[in-house]
């Protein structure tokens, strides 16, 4: 039978199957909850809503918004109804959203009332906006300067919640995203119904995959990268969801994770550890039994932290993988079944490697003469992927597609390893590998062996020019509270000694009070390498 791999199956069989499932989302004046069922007549009433906005087929619909219940109505009434959602980056610098929203030519933008102060200095440069829909559970809009605002609500409430879906070719365009931009300007990576209907199905498979007896709280942002796929996967399935809302601390997630008994959520390294050291500060608070899993991803996870988890809250916290260009889960941690025999330690070693390769995929890791490495762990080279959800093209910029492919292989810019049992390892990007006297330096590791020391709590790595080994490692480290003032650069080498090679030693080390961020939450080292380039870094080294 020829049928379409459209996301509209996804909707279909939640209000089919799992109708009285529960959507629980944190809203501006509280905890908003309502079912499938309920979902889908507000997603019709949001595409009928679209009609009425003047949305035609194809054209594209800007979110510029956090993770809740509205956003998720989003997900399905825009690309379903046969247009584009443009998940706009809400961390993005000013230059930047100009940039993303008029390269994308959005038609509408759908705006949290939180974040009408970012938008609103912009909207005489957005050249293609003509309607700004404000989201809210307020029942009047708030005061602003954007001209056509129309309420959320209030459109919804005057549409039918009669719509009857199309049906279109699988290879339409779904959802537009946009790279974080260490370099550069943000790069348009398109997602088609097909392409992203193949990620959720293998996203499932395994420990890692969720069912109706879950109940899952995507971290990840809603904004980037279609929050690793969670809101579609987890609504096929039928689990309870939980989204966390607006400006989410770590008492939020464990208040949510407790409260809501979630079972499953994703996340960057950052907000795990926020999450972790929440718990520890607030002994006997709260029961994270219901947790079955937790995944990493965004960046490498420390050993530390996995450890950490198992040891405090004895939870498992997995590594995950991905890019932009991929949809973006491509690697994910999955014990191998034999692997239980193995002693705890060794156990937990394996554990935080990157992962191994999803089905459906494709990989090479290839040195710098374009051959493929030895699968011995230690081999570095550039990681190359393809498969159904890798990216064909960067949207309208050829120039960059030509750079990013060989021979129909998508060159990921991140150096890896793979082990003789298939795990790949990030080592590091391209750009922040240190090559000091001919051999390179993985700034990854040493981070992570700097962050296994019991009184640091970020730690990122860049590299500094040097004379004669022409490039050296400079330790950047944020000290728990307690420690600060207490431990020293001696403290840290001395740590270091039996855990890297001599050679990987910092030259230096800079006291900070927080690592930069990047806007999913990675170590800034662009920021980092800039604050060097203009001496702040230097008056800050012991």
């Amino acid at each position: 039978m020829e049928y379409p791999l459209l996301l509209r199956s996804i909707l279909y069989r939640a209000k089919t199957v799992f109708p009285e499932k529960e959507i629980v989302s944190r809203d501006y004046s509280g905890m908003f909850r309502y079912t499938y069922a309920d979902l889908y007549r507000r997603v019709c009433r949001l595409a009928n809503a679209l009609d009425k906005l003047g949305v035609k087929t194809g054209e594209h619909v800007g979110s510029f918004a956090w993770n809740h219940h509205r956003h998720l109505e989003l997900y399905f009434a825009v690309p379903c109804s046969q247009r584009v959602l443009h998940t706009v980056n809400i961390r993005l610098f000013k230059d930047q959203l100009i940039y993303v929203i008029n390269h994308a030519e959005d038609r509408v933008l759908f705006v949290d009332e939180d974040l009408l102060p970012l938008i609103e200095p912009l909207h005489p440069e957005l050249k293609t906006v003509h309607t700004y829909v404000v989201m809210t559970d307020k029942p009047t809009l708030p005061a602003t300067n954007l001209p056509n605002v129309v309420l959320y609500e209030e459109l919804l409430a005057e549409a039918s919640d009669e719509y009857e879906f199309p049906e279109f070719d699988e290879w339409t365009p779904a959802i537009l995203g946009y790279t974080t931009a260490t370099t550069g300007m943000p790069k348009g990576v398109m997602y088609t119904h097909r392409g992203l209907y193949l990620h959720c199905l293998t996203t499932l498979v395994g420990e890692l995959g969720t069912d109706e007896r879950d109940v899952t709280m995507p971290i990840v942002p809603m904004f980037h990268v279609n929050a690793w796929g969670r809101p579609f996967s987890d609504t096929w399935v039928g689990a309870k969801q939980v989204y966390p809302g607006s400006r989410p601390q770590p008492e939020d997630f464990c208040r949510l994770i407790h409260e809501e008994r979630v079972t499953f959520s994703a996340g960057v390294p950052t907000i795990w550890m926020g999450i972790l050291n929440h718990v520890l500060q607030n002994p006997g608070r709260y029961d994270f039994s219901c947790v079955r899993a937790f995944i990493s991803g965004g960046s490498a996870m420390p050993q530390s932290l996995t450890e950490a988890y198992q040891r405090h809250l004895g939870i498992k916290l997995y590594q995950g993988y991905g890019q932009t260009e991929t949809s973006p889960v491509t690697f994910i941690n999955t014990p191998k079944s034999w692997m239980d025999e193995w002693p705890e330690e060794e156990k937990m070693r394996q554990r935080t490697k990157t992962g191994l390769l999803l089905p459906g995929l494709e990989m090479r890791v290839v040195n710098e003469q374009g051959q493929e490495v030895a699968r011995d762990g230690k081999e570095m080279g550039e990681l190359w992927l393809r498969g159904p959800w890798v990216l064909k093209e960067y949207y309208k910029d050829p120039e960059k597609t030509k750079e990013a492919f060989v021979d129909g292989w998508f060159r990921t810019g991140d150096i890896v390893t793979v082990d003789e049992y298939g795990y790949i390892q990030v080592v590091d990007r391209t750009k922040d590998l240190i090559k000091s006297g001919g051999e390179w330096i993985s700034s990854v590791d040493l981070e992570n062996a700097i962050m296994a020391h019991p009184q640091v709590a970020e730690a990122a790595v860049i590299g500094i020019p040097h004379e004669k080994w022409q490039e050296r490692p400079l330790a950047c480290v944020v000290l728990k509270p307690e420690a600060k003032g207490k431990v020293t650069k001696e403290d840290i080498l001395e740590f270091l000694k039996d855990k890297v090679a001599k050679w990987w030693l910092p030259d230096d080390i800079v006291w900070l009070d927080e690592i930069p961020k990047t806007s999913v939450g990675k170590f800034s080292k662009k920021t980092l390498r800039e604050m060097y380039e203009q001496g702040r870094l230097a008056q800050l080294a012991e």
